[in-house]
């Protein structure tokens, strides 16, 4: 009956619980009818490391990378020092060849019909004609382009040294034809002492110009009216435009006379 007592429960004793019930003896999230809702048990931290592992050997605190022992370098440190390979030499550079094309027009064969195998080569670089002849012909080529190819013009007159070469100096000279609008070069190889005869009798001009070239190169030129040097002074000593020229060492004597310093410095 509704009015008899349940009996007594043992001390201590857990209450019970119906159909798997609460904490409060109701269904699981829902409290017993006319009572309060249950709240759930929220998870506490640790009180300690030692009850999540961390004060354990080897154990590391959530959130936390792995501690790193002292003096330690990165693996990809470590890697990329054991595999530091010695600096790779260089390939030996081949030497620079001027890609060429014939010079074949009608100046070209009128040339090679007066002066034949005094010319060996005719050729062009980059859209510039040139030229290669003997030594003793280069004064006759200049007067033949002046007085019948209207080449009146003496833009330049230069060298280049090459000292491994048996001829070790190629002189070059530039010409002008302002009626043809049109500019060529004679080259001539030479070895080193040998002269060249001048061409200021056909092309004043080129006193001037063979000067500087004796000044930087040492290369004389036969039946000059007045070579002497145009850049430096006339007691310097040496060409500054040979390869065998240092820098460092030129003219020591002079500049340490008259400018006080090393040429060093």
């Amino acid at each position: 009956m509704a009015d008899e007592k349940q009996p007594d429960r043992a001390e201590g004793a857990p209450a019970p619980s119906s159909g798997g019930g609460g904490a409060s003896g109701g269904p699981e999230g829902k409290a017993p009818e006319g009572g309060a809702p249950s709240k759930e048990a929220k998870p506490q931290p640790p009180e300690s490391a030692d009850e999540t592992g961390a004060g354990k050997a080897g154990g590391t605190p959530p959130g936390k990378p792995p501690a790193k022992p002292a003096g330690a370098k990165p693996a990809a440190a470590k890697a990329a020092g054991a595999a530091k390979a010695p600096p790779r030499k260089p390939p030996p550079k081949k030497p620079a060849v001027m890609e060429t094309e014939p010079w074949d027009d009608e100046l070209s064969r009128a040339l090679k019909e007066r002066f034949g195998d005094r010319i060996s080569e005719f050729s062009i670089y980059r859209d510039q004609k040139f030229l290669v002849a003997a030594p003793d012909a280069v004064v006759p080529i200049i007067e033949h382009l002046k007085l019948e190819a209207e080449f009146d013009y003496l833009v330049d007159v230069t060298a280049v040294d090459y000292p491994k070469k048996e001829e070790r100096f190629e002189v070059i000279y530039i010409l002008y034809s302002f009626a043809r609008r049109e500019r060529i070069r004679i080259k001539t190889r030479i070895k080193d002492g040998q002269e060249l005869a001048s061409v200021v009798p056909v092309h004043p001009a080129a006193n001037w110009l063979e000067r500087e070239v004796f000044d930087m190169f040492g290369i004389r030129f036969a039946g000059h009216p007045d070579l002497r040097r145009i850049l430096l002074p006339d007691e310097w000593e040496g060409h500054p435009l040979r390869k065998d020229s240092s820098i460092l060492n030129m003219d020591q004597k002079w500049v340490q006379e008259n400018l006080g310093i090393d040429s060093g410095q």
